[in-house]
């Protein structure tokens, strides 16, 4: 059984974990972990002559764990010939072929590559009659029970805490039935099914009374994005508004979290309420910071009685008086905050974030998809080549999954009325257009495209980005399109990072010898396209350090439209005046395709540029409730060493 590293004796556990609570470096590492529990139970039944019995989920959260147990069967020989399964949910209806079928999912991820009998899986019926589905449900918790019940059950969670898809609300004795889909848990998945109006409002999921009654459970979690809902889940009282809280109460189960996933949790955010600690300078910024805008103080304005009253006594005394910690945390903030991203030339640059020199260099910033340098850096992007610097942009994937269909036909469509107006005869623009309007008019809900729609697609997304750069100030030679291969599937689901996303990467780096790189830094899903393109950048730049010119090269990560570094985090923050913050949505508005009415809005109805204004001014005010400078908005970069 996965066990929790903290010691007990001290019963601080006690004190803020209700539930046994694992903590990895990353996903892959828990990933690998809970295979191998996994592994060591079927072997174990194997040994008895018995069947193992497991409960598995769907979505992004088990992917490295089924590709592990895949890894498994293939190179160690684990046979799944024991194995009897049961999925938790399947949405309502769905037939088992559709792309966004648990079925399918399930198929490609793991079934169809291990030796796992037929019989033995099963996954609720998303094709059932509405009539049918009472007796069905009542059915798959008997098949459950007769098998003596689940040995190990695994979960993800929802944003709401939902298991399963037992949402808000559900008792702890529910049953396996059909439930409605919480506006949250829909918009969440509006993104697999091209929006909000095609994802499904039902599904069949097992109730929570058999979840609780497996006898192991382990639910799994990752990014930051799962934060809040996990200390909720782990720390919070027990409550059917959560139904993951109800965990608390099994006598045999944990969650396994990644480093971002456990964030929030007190022994990991404040761990100096929980014992004592070595004070290093990074915790020493982050708690006060942290006190400071508890308290709603400016940071020259926190006392000991603040310091002492709020479980920091410990750091009072070790580097007190309250003063002069005040003093150098105000200092250390204060020298973030930058107007030459590029850094000043001919200037003092020990306390500035950036070196002086080289006074011009060049610059390479990384967009995961065709809009993410304006929408996240969009203020330093125009500063760095307004200040001279050889600024370079490259956009890592096309971007055409989050094209609407009536886009792709509306330019089809122009060009076609384009030709025509102008003489040029084309009987292949013709062709095309008609081939994506017959595809288009009879397309299914989540059908892939077609490969010629998918390329009006991102030939429309391509066009934006070369807008933005143009407005910038970019030539057409400093503007990179990478179109990396992972990216170029068609569907939601990616292939994983390959030796030619990582090859194509070091190749434009080795191209432009740059003294800056910028990249998006956002860590909420460890399978989402920012992060398989920060992992390429990743790999390039450790297999490129040994070259002279990587001597010179810093690295610095920005965070994508959804989310901002901590306060605490910040190594540059770059200010923007109200002219600036007006540019930048106007370098926004370039990505027509984008607006009113994005493909994947998420659960934030703002739209991008609304996004970016609104986290830029947040920034800015925070600098500004900790007694530093007042700024209209301010972009944040932390900086990576390789």
């Amino acid at each position: 059984m996965l066990k929790s590293n903290i010691d007990k004796s001290t019963g601080f556990e006690k004190r803020f974990e209700n539930i046994n609570t694992v903590v990895f470096e990353n996903s892959t590492a828990a990933s690998v972990s809970v295979a191998k529990e996994i592994a060591a139970l079927i072997q174990s039944k194997q040994k008895n002559n018995e069947l193992c019995v497991l409960g598995l989920a769907t979505g992004s959260s088990p992917k490295g764990l089924y590709a592990e147990l895949v890894r498994l069967h293939k190179e160690e020989g684990l046979s799944f010939k024991n194995v009897v399964s049961f999925n938790l949910d399947e949405y309502y209806p769905m037939e088992p072929d559709s792309i966004n079928s648990y079925v399918r999912f399930m198929k490609e991820l793991l079934f169809n590559q291990v030796d796992i009998l037929p019989e033995n899986i099963h996954i609720p019926d998303g094709t059932l009659s509405k009539e049918e589905i009472a007796n069905y449900c009542a059915d798959y918790e008997n098949k459950i029970e007769a098998l003596g019940g689940i040995d190990l059950q695994i979960l993800g969670i929802g944003g709401n805490g939902h298991i399963g898809f037992n949402e808000s609300g559900s008792l702890q004795n529910s049953k396996t039935r059909l439930v409605a889909l919480d506006h949250i848990t829909r918009v969440a998945a509006s993104g697999d099914f091209s929006g909000l109006s095609n994802t499904p409002r039902t599904a069949i999921t097992l109730g929570v009374k058999k979840i609780m009654e497996a006898k192991q459970v382990i639910l799994m979690a990752w990014g930051v994005g799962k934060s809040n809902i996990i200390k909720a889940s782990v720390e919070g009282e027990v409550t059917n508004r959560i139904p993951a809280s109800f965990l608390q109460e099994h006598q045999n189960a944990v969650f396994v979290l990644d480093k971002e996933a456990s964030s929030k949790l007190t022994r990991i955010n404040t761990p100096w309420l929980v014992e004592k600690i070595v004070w290093t300078d990074k915790l020493i910024r982050k708690a006060v910071l942290g006190l400071a805008l508890h308290l709603q103080k400016p940071i020259l304005m926190l006392t000991d009685a603040d310091y002492i009253e709020n479980g920091m006594s410990d750091l009072l005394a070790d580097s007190g008086p309250a003063y002069d910690i005040n003093i150098k945390i105000f200092n250390q903030l204060q020298n973030t905050i930058t107007g030459w991203p590029g850094g000043k030339s001919n200037a003092d640059d020990s306390h500035r974030p950036e070196r002086a020199e080289p006074s011009r260099k060049r610059v390479l910033i990384f967009s995961p998809h065709p809009d993410d340098d304006i929408i996240s850096m969009g203020g330093t992007f125009m500063r760095l080549q307004d200040q001279g610097h050889e600024v370079h942009v490259a956009y890592q994937t096309s971007g055409n999954i989050a094209v609407a269909d009536d886009e792709a036909l509306r330019f089809a469509s122009f060009v076609c009325d384009y030709n025509d107006k102008f003489g040029i005869k084309s009987e292949e623009a013709e062709t095309i257009y008609k081939k994506a309007s017959a595809f288009l008019k009879n397309k299914k809900a989540s059908e892939i495209d077609i490969p010629e729609v998918r390329y009006i697609k991102g030939l429309i997304r391509k066009g934006e980005a070369r807008a933005t750069s143009h407005f910038v100030g970019l030539p057409d030679e400093q503007i990179h399109f990478m179109e990396l291969p992972f990216y170029e599937t068609g569907k939601i689901e990616k292939n994983p990072i390959g030796k030619e996303d990582i090859q194509l990467t070091m190749d434009l780096i080795e191209k432009i010898k740059p003294h800056q790189i910028y990249a998006a830094g956002d860590l909420a899903d460890p399978h989402g396209t920012h992060k398989v393109c920060l992992d390429a950048i990743f790999e390039a730049v450790k297999n490129l350090k040994q070259k002279d010119f990587m001597n010179d090269c810093w690295v610095w990560l920005y965070r994508g439209a959804w989310q901002e570094w901590g306060i605490d985090e910040i190594e540059m923050a770059v200010p923007m005046s109200p002219d600036q913050v007006l540019a930048k949505r106007h370098g926004i508005f370039k990505h027509q395709s984008q607006k009113d009415g994005v493909v994947f809005q998420g659960s934030d109805a703002r739209e991008f540029w609304q996004r970016a204004e609104d986290r830029n001014s947040e920034t800015a005010n925070f600098y500004k409730q900790l007694g530093l400078a007042t700024y209209a908005a301010m972009e944040a970069f932390v900086r990576w060493e390789y």
